[in-house]
């Protein structure tokens, strides 16, 4: 990778600014943690695996600026900032899913002294952004197994490098073809409203040197029709029970058009991204965002004030119009609501009981 997303560095959390991507490479030094959560909320990081990773590094860096405080009051600072952190994102599983390994530590060393304490949870939190490396690269091995050579892959959103620590999820996969030979072109949805892929993915792969073309996410269908899609991989930012996958908006727009022209739809997640306590995307919960994103572009209104917008960040997949997900455990294959739990119970992730 040319650049890092997220990072640890001299007691501060440092990121790469999205929101001023592709024009200029701004990284930011976060010290509190509600500069984090604005981050997180105005997508200055974004990307499941990525804002939990930030999320953990928030809770770190809590105890790191509370540590002089009197031990019940050091704990219970750190107790507001996760729940701070809890409330800028609802629908990416992967925040509560670091948030609770945080709080995991916390108990458990709740009877340390502040400093112990402090040094336990920035260890924890460089575990996951460690972590998270090393899966992505798993799913790129796994999900390259998927893809032919000279494949034409259309995406949506961005799911790479700046989605997680390193690599990326749907873009692993891509990487990691190439890298083993295989000839790869990208069409990458713009992704309206706020344009990740034509902002964040094709910035990303073109930085990584390989072929990307991005489209306006109307112009999908007709490529497909041309017979100029292989496969459709995308990332998750939760996954239920029974496989549905909540993605950004626009995700199940094109499952559908993949059914339609006989087109495998990829989802590519870490198994952290499964929520088994929702049965069904029914009951995932869909982040709604502000009015302005779709009612102005570039400083200019484009929706009448009178008239009202409907926003919403993300859509859900119904399990029967994907092809596979691909996980840091294998590639999993319908009935999804088996093959997500034989997974999480081999990986120990799951209990029997």
């Amino acid at each position: 990778m040319t650049f890092r997303t997220i990072d640890w560095t001299e007691n501060k959390i440092r990121l790469i600014d999205q929101t001023a991507l592709p024009g200029h490479s701004l990284y930011l030094n976060i010290e509190t943690v509600e500069d984090l959560a604005e981050a997180i909320c105005s997508l200055r990081v974004r990307g499941a695996p990525a804002i939990g990773i930030a999320a953990a590094l928030g809770v770190a860096l809590a105890a790191n600026n509370h540590t002089d405080e009197p031990a019940e009051a050091f704990i219970s600072s750190i107790r507001d900032a996760m729940d701070v952190l809890g409330r800028t994102r609802p629908t990416a599983v992967n925040l509560f899913w670091a948030l609770n390994r945080m709080e995991q530590v916390l108990n458990q060393a709740a009877h340390l002294s502040p400093g112990e304490i402090r040094e336990r949870l920035l260890q924890e939190a460089l575990d996951i952004l460690n972590e998270d490396r090393l899966i992505c690269h798993q799913l790129g091995v796994h999900g390259a197994e998927l893809i032919p050579d000279a494949a034409n892959i259309l995406t949506h959103c961005n799911a790479g490098a700046l989605a997680t620590s390193e690599y990326g999820t749907a873009l692993a996969v891509i990487y990691e073809a190439v890298s083993q030979g295989k000839e790869i072109k990208v069409y990458a949805d713009e992704t309206r409203p706020l344009l990740q892929g034509a902002r964040l993915t094709s910035w990303e792969l073109n930085a990584n040197g390989i072929s990307v073309t991005v489209l306006c996410d109307s112009a999908a269908a007709f490529l497909m029709q041309r017979g100029e899609v292989d496969c459709v991989i995308v990332g998750a930012d939760r996954i239920a029970a029974n496989g549905d996958v909540a993605n950004k908006v626009g995700t199940y727009m094109l499952s559908v058009l993949a059914e339609k022209h006989e087109i495998p739809f990829y989802v590519v997640a870490p198994v952290s991204s499964f929520d088994l306590s929702i049965s069904s995307g029914s009951e995932i919960p869909i982040e709604q965002r502000d009015r302005s994103e779709v009612a102005a572009f570039m400083g200019r209104i484009t929706v009448p004030e009178a008239v009202p917008v409907y926003n919403p960040a993300f859509d859900v997949t119904p399990n029967h119009l994907v092809t596979a997900i691909v996980t840091e455990k294998g590639v999993l294959t319908p009935p999804f609501e088996l093959s997500i739990r034989k997974v999480l119970l081999e990986g120990g992730i799951l209990s029997d009981a």
